[in-house]
């Protein structure tokens, strides 16, 4: 028998909190959703950043997470779509574009765009 576990979501952008059980075998925006908790998503599989969440207590374990460096991860960043909970816990969502930025900002958007040299003509 899997163990279940009590999570509270904070929705930052609806300033709502959200408390649901979710069982340690079932990701967590998906038991949400089931349970009619209405959370930020799209991708649905651990590729963007909308449904990021920083983790404020307890355990969360999320090995599919691709949309999430290791570094984001180790600083408490989660993914509600493809986690799941390993304790009580309690998260916070956040602002997807800060999330994207800090993920991807350093390889995006530095300065001008620079077009290559033209192909040589035979």
């Amino acid at each position: 028998m899997s163990r279940t576990y009590t999570v509270k979501v904070r929705d930052r952008a609806k300033g709502v909190e959200h408390t649901f059980q979710v069982p340690e075998d079932r990701y967590i925006l998906h038991t949400g959703e089931k349970q009619g908790i209405d959370l930020p998503f799209s991708c649905r599989n651990g590729a963007c950043t909308t449904c990021a969440v920083r983790v404020i207590s307890g355990e969360i374990y999320q090995p599919e997470a691709v949309g999430l460096s290791y570094d984001l991860r180790q600083q408490g960043y989660a993914l509600l779509c493809v986690s799941y909970a390993r304790s009580d816990l309690e998260v916070e969502t956040q602002d997807e574009d800060e999330v994207y930025e800090l993920q991807f900002g350093r390889y995006f958007g530095k300065g001008k765009v620079r077009v290559g040299l033209p192909l040589d003509e035979d």
